[in-house]
C-alpha cells in the first residue's frame, strides 16, 4: 500500500500549518511518502516565501527528513512559478512547475486569487475564454524548455471557476484543443493530477478535467496525484474517488517519489491503500 503526496504547503508560504505538524498528521495517516513543496519567491506573489523564509524552510524540511527516516520518506521540493524561476535547483528533490499569472495590458494578474479577480481577468481579454485560454496555455508550454522541472502542477487552473461551466464548457472544441495542444507539447513531462481545488471549495472534481486526464492516458502521460495541501487536516482530500477517477481513465500505474528519483508505481498499490 502506498500513499503520497508531493504537493504540500507550510507556514512558510501559504499554508496553515508548520512542516513538523503536517508530518505528524501525515505519518498518523498512514503515508509512506510526503514532499514539501513551497511556493518558491517571485516578486508579484505575495504568498511566496521570502528569501528568509525559504532557508528556514529548507532548513526544517531536511531535519524532519532525518526524524522520520525509517518510518516515512520525507522529500524536500519547491513550486516554481513560470513568472519568476528558481535561482538554484540544488537544495531541492523535487521542482513542481506552475503558473499561477497571465500578463495583459501591462498588469500580472493572478488566475486562482479570487472569481472576482477572475472576471476582471476576463473583462482585460474582452469575456473571451478562449482568448484567455491561448494565452494561458501558451504560457504553460513554455515549461517544455525548463530543464529544473519535475512534473507540471495544476495544468488547467484557470478552470478553478468554472465548476458550473459558466465561463466555458469543458467540452468545447476551442478550449479542449488549447489544452491538449499543450498535453502534447509538454508530453515528456509528468502531470500531477491535484485536488487542491476540491478541499478549498470551488470544484467537485480534480484539474486537470476527466477529458484532458483521459487524453493524457491516451496519450501515454505519466502521472501522480498531490492534494496541493495548505491544511493538513486535508492532506488526503478527495483521494479515493480521484484514484477511482485515474483507474477510470485507463492508467495502470502512477508516479513514487524514492531516493533515486521517481519511478513507475502499480496503480494497486495507490488503490490498496483506500481498499479501492
Amino acid at each position: 500500500m502506498l500513499k503520497q503526496n508531493l504537493h504540500t504547503h507550510s507556514i512558510y508560504c501559504d499554508g496553515k500549518d508548520t512542516p513538523a505538524e503536517t508530518a505528524e498528521t501525515a505519518a498518523a495517516v498512514g503515508f509512506s511518502v510526503l514532499g514539501f513543496s513551497g511556493h518558491g519567491t517571485a516578486f508579484c506573489d505575495t504568498a511566496s516565501m521570502s528569501e528568509k523564509n525559504t532557508q528556514l524552510y529548507i532548513s526544517e524540511v531536511r531535519r524532519l527528513k532525518e526524524e522520520y527516516r525509517g518510518r516515512m520518506e520525507i522529500f524536500l521540493g519547491v513550486e516554481e512559478d513560470i513568472i519568476q524561476r528558481i535561482p538554484d535547483r540544488s537544495p531541492y528533490d523535487f521542482v513542481i512547475g506552475s503558473c499561477h499569472f497571465i500578463r495583459k495590458n501591462g498588469q500580472i494578474w493572478p488566475l486562482d486569487y479570487s472569481r472576482e479577480v477572475f472576471v476582471q481577468i476576463l473583462e482585460a481579454f474582452d469575456n473571451d475564454f478562449i482568448m484567455l485560454a491561448e494565452a494561458y496555455y501558451s504560457s504553460v508550454r513554455s515549461m517544455k524548455d525548463f530543464a529544473e522541472i519535475d512534473f507540471i502542477g495544476h495544468l488547467d487552473l484557470l478552470t478553478k471557476y468554472n465548476e458550473d461551466e459558466s465561463f466555458v464548457r469543458f467540452d468545447d472544441p476551442a478550449y479542449v484543443r488549447c489544452a491538449c495542444d499543450t498535453i502534447d507539447a509538454l508530453q515528456n513531462i509528468p502531470f500531477e493530477v491535484n485536488t487542491g481545488a476540491i478541499a478549498r471549495g470551488y470544484r467537485r472534481t480534480p484539474y486537470p478535467y476527466a477529458n484532458l486526464l483521459k487524453y493524457m492516458q491516451e496519450k501515454g502521460v505519466r502521472i501522480l496525484l498531490n492534494s496541493d495541501c495548505h491544511d493538513r487536516t486535508k492532506l488526503e482530500c478527495a483521494f479515493p474517488e480521484t484514484l477511482s477517477l485515474i483507474r477510470k481513465c485507463g492508467f495502470r500505474s502512477m508516479l513514487k517519489m524514492t531516493d533515486h528519483g521517481f519511478e513507475e508505481a502499480d496503480l494497486g498499490e495507490f488503490l490498496d491503500a483506500y481498499n479501492l
